[in-house]
């Protein structure tokens, strides 16, 4: 067995030292979006693996990105089940470990599960700040992982708009300590991590009937009370009126001339709900010709249609929340910011999904189109401050919302959501763009041209000191080499379906129930359940059904 080498980012080199060097079980790690996270939090996974043969379990904050974490785990020979449930029984020998989410851990059974499975393991909480999102949610992560040997906290958005304290985050004086950081400017000026991010400001006239039944007419430039203002913003961003059709038209124009040069290039839309996210894309395929994949939550099969976008040539992809963070699209380079949620996390999670670098490419400017409300201007200056979010613990006996966090909470709620009532009293009468102002992250940056695209800032491939080198992967138990391309777990479900196909042949020949076949082909292969099966034994059930199926029907 050999050594396997590793290229390293600067940041992710200095960050992995440090990591090292820390005695202490937990670490967190706070890097902008799109600058490596993941390939840091997998070299540190797998130099635990290495040297200490501890299973490895990663939280991710939903679904889809369970999957991605697989296969980005199986590029490091690192074998994580997406799938896992408690269900499934005992953790294949031939697996590494499990990838769940913070939802799934805050159930009860599940936690006790994990408990037992994260025992002296390696555990990466993916935006860690998600295990705030409840106290039950909290509670649960620190249940199932208080046993585990390492945890490593990654996030790109460090900060929460409440005061409940995250698990295994470090509070020093009750202010979280963050053990590395890597922010948004630092990689702007290293080059080649992220892209410089454009903000066109559409600017509007917006007439509304309010639910109390009072006539308004406002701009994004005239001073409103809260409510007032989150009616402008639902008001401009209606089906109904044009400034919506006018914000997409200026942003296809744009990823059109970007697609010249770039031809795969892709654009975001993020709506309000559902129903929202449907008549953008019948906006953009009626009035701009042009087609969108729709994503929403309700569909099964969002997942699929977020990495078939991924690897296509689609222009757009309209989402309400599923692209909004840690997807991984980089032909992403222009987006719309069309939803009322105007919290400056989510705003910050979506420019995340434009930032990305791809290698081997000049010229990556991005460009986010928004409303210029007074909120989401202020969130698009900040993008290139690099200063440190709280993440405040308040103590017992102190006033637990000292900054109106928990009003800028309700206020922030107001922009999301009207109730049956108010939406059926409130209307749009009109909306209308007008001026465009355009700003970008660099316009913040001491000493940075926003003519710069930072292309001439080579990354240092000839630094000895970025190659880190890690021990082979210690043997697991009935492990098997898995075919190119496939993870693990995708090679044992299409196992899992041939012997689930050759079961109903075989009870069609035999007679027999599917109960007696498939305890016979356990017998044969000599496993318990087919879920704690590795690869090789779930092969051998495979040939023995096979070679049983031949033998009934010489016998007939």
């Amino acid at each position: 067995m050999t050594t396997t080498t590793i290229r390293l980012r600067p940041w992710q080199r200095a960050a992995l030292e440090r990591f090292r060097a820390s005695e202490l079980p937990d670490f967190l790690a706070v890097a902008t979006p799109g600058a490596g996270k993941t390939t840091f939090a997998l070299t540190c996974a797998r130099m635990a693996v290495a040297e200490r043969r501890c299973r490895v379990v990663v939280v991710a904050p939903t679904a889809h990105l369970k999957h991605q974490w697989a296969g980005a785990a199986y590029r490091f020979g690192l074998h994580l089940d997406p799938d896992w449930s408690p269900a499934d029984g005992k953790l294949p020998s031939d697996m590494h470990g499990v990838v769940t989410t913070y939802q799934q851990v805050s159930t009860a059974h599940t936690a006790k599960a994990l408990r037992g499975l994260a025992v002296d393991a390696f555990v990466v909480f993916d935006e860690i700040h998600h295990a705030g999102d409840d106290r039950a949610w909290g509670s649960s992560i620190r249940t199932a992982f208080e046993k585990a040997h390492r945890r490593l906290s990654i996030s790109g958005t460090p900060f929460r708009s409440d005061t409940l304290a995250i698990p295994f985050v470090n509070y020093v004086a009750d202010e979280a300590r963050c053990d590395y950081e890597y922010g948004y400017a630092d990689a702007l000026r290293d080059g080649q991590v992220v892209r410089p991010v454009y903000f066109p400001r559409i600017d509007g006239v917006m007439e509304w009937s309010a639910p109390d039944g009072s006539l308004l007419a406002a701009t994004f430039q005239d001073a409103l009370a809260h409510t007032q203002a989150a009616q402008r913003l639902r008001t401009a961003l209606s089906l109904d009126g044009e400034w919506l059709p006018e914000a997409l038209k200026s942003a296809h124009e744009r990823l059109t001339r970007i697609r010249a040069e770039h031809p795969d290039a892709g654009g975001l839309v993020i709506a309000v709900d559902q129903d929202h996210a449907r008549g953008i894309a019948r906006l953009l395929r009626d009035r701009l010709g042009t087609l969108a994949e729709v994503v929403t939550s309700d569909d099964p099969t969002a997942s699929e249609r977020i990495a078939r976008f991924a690897d296509s040539t689609t222009p757009w992809i309209v989402a309400v929340r599923m692209v909004s963070e840690g997807v991984d699209i980089p032909r992403l380079r222009v987006g719309v910011y069309a939803t009322t949620t105007t919290t400056e996390l989510f705003f910050r999670q979506a420019v995340g999904r434009l930032v990305r670098w791809q290698p081997g490419r000049v010229r990556q400017k991005a460009y986010f189109f928004i409303p210029d409300d007074s909120r989401l201007r202020t969130h698009a200056f900040q993008i290139a401050d690099a200063r440190r979010h709280s993440l405040r613990k308040p103590a017992d006996d102190e006033d637990p919302d000292p900054d109106g966090l928990l009003a800028e909470q309700e206020s922030a709620a107001l922009d999301e959501v009207m109730d049956a009532e108010q939406l059926s009293l409130f209307s749009v009468i009109s909306a209308v763009a007008t001026d465009v102002t355009v700003h970008s992250t660099l316009s913040f940056m001491p000493g940075v041209d926003d003519d710069d695209d930072f292309d001439d800032v080579a990354e240092p491939d000839d630094d000895p000191s970025l190659l880190v080198e890690i021990d082979p992967l210690p043997p697991l138990a009935g492990a098997s080499a898995t075919a190119k391309g496939l993870t693990r777990r995708q090679q044992k479900e299409q196992l899992r379906d041939a012997n689930a196909e050759l079961a109903r042949e075989l009870v069609a020949r035999t007679g027999l129930t599917h109960a007696q076949v498939n305890a016979e082909l356990n017998r044969l292969a000599s496993i318990g359940r087919v879920s704690e099966a590795t690869l090789e034994q779930l092969q051998r059930r495979l040939d023995k059904g096979e070679a049983w199926y031949q033998r009934v029907g010489l016998r007939r």
